[in-house]
């Protein structure tokens, strides 16, 4: 029996949405061409894969026995392709969160100095174009990109797996003549009565949005996010403002800010590396030792539940999309 890595294509994409229009999506086909191709699968193996109803699809007890062989059918497949294709493509790797920098952590890997890093980051490493969440899961599970690096958060499409990097103390940034500005350090619900400054609609700004929610931040606003130094002009302009930046992240020369650190707890924010399951590219486990390395060396993993805040703790984490901040 020959099968179709196509129609085994559809079939995986479809049992992992349970969505025949959201999967249809994911391979840039009309819902009609992937239903059609699922059919003709059925068809061939002489049994259902799915149970369709009003309420929508499931797998049968042949469907959920097909699965886990068909992911490493298209597994076998990508690889078979990729070593035609030869070993030299680059790692192609996006990023999101901007305003944060996420290619600060990058690089502290890149010139950290260990075996792992120097093989990895020898060879060549294209950035890709990535905005958010949203964007770049549909970007790695259309192989558009290798992998990508972030904040992630529940739930992870089940195509999808990561690795947790660092967790990065956040500070407040202020204007200097905010009526907390000269503190030292502050707790995070001291900042209940000011107005959190966030770069888009604060319920698509998951960190952001569960700050608020956990310290009890009656107000917010949003701005248009045009780079960090626009943004935080804007923080430095009004004296009730404050938004969130991780501490490492380089201030821009912007007249009137302050930094402070937050305490009791200290909110922390979650660099992730993420990928698509099954075979990738072969510098893909490469990147990823890289980053558990450079973990270790530098304690980049350390949390306290005691002292620090973050939204989902660490061992909720493994099936982390709402979007970056």
């Amino acid at each position: 029996m020959d099968l179709d890595g196509a129609q085994i294509r559809a079939f995986v994409r479809a049992a992992e949405e349970l969505h025949f229009g959201r999967a249809a999506g994911t391979l840039a086909i009309s819902q009609q061409a992937l239903s059609k191709r699922i059919a003709r699968l059925e068809s061939l193996l002489g049994t259902e894969l799915f149970e369709r109803g009003g309420s929508g699809v499931r797998l049968t007890d042949a469907g959920r026995r097909f699965l886990e062989p068909a992911r490493q059918t298209l597994a076998a497949a990508d690889a078979a392709v990729a070593a035609a294709m030869g070993e030299d493509r680059p790692l192609r790797v996006d990023v999101w969160g901007h305003l944060y920098a996420p290619m600060r952590t990058l690089a502290e890997v890149a010139v950290s100095g260990g075996h792992a890093e120097r093989d990895v980051f020898a060879g060549e490493l294209v950035l890709g174009h990535g905005r958010d969440l949203p964007s770049v899961t549909a970007a790695l599970l259309h192989g558009d990109t290798d992998a990508a690096f972030g904040r992630v958060h529940p739930p992870l499409h089940s195509g999808l797996a990561h690795r947790l990097v660092r967790l990065e103390p956040v500070d407040a940034v202020l204007a200097v003549d905010h009526p907390l500005a000269a503190e030292p350090a502050l707790r995070p619900d001291q900042l209940r009565d000011s107005v959190l400054w966030a770069p888009g609609p604060l319920d698509r700004l998951d960190f952001l949005h569960q700050f608020a929610d956990r310290f009890a931040i009656r107000n917010s606003a949003t701005s248009v996010n045009l780079g960090l130094a626009h943004f935080l002009a804007e923080v430095a302009a009004e004296p009730r403002r404050f938004s969130l930046l991780p501490a490492d992240v380089p201030l821009p020369d912007v007249p009137g800010l302050r930094s402070v650190p937050l305490v009791h707890p200290t909110p922390l924010y979650a660099w992730s590396l993420l990928w698509r399951t099954g075979a990738g590219h072969p510098g893909l486990p490469g990147l990823i030792a890289a980053c558990a390395a450079r973990a270790g060396r530098s304690r980049w993993l350390e949390y306290d539940p005691a002292r620090d805040w973050l939204p989902e703790p660490p061992e909720d984490r493994e099936s982390p999309p709402r979007h970056a901040l």
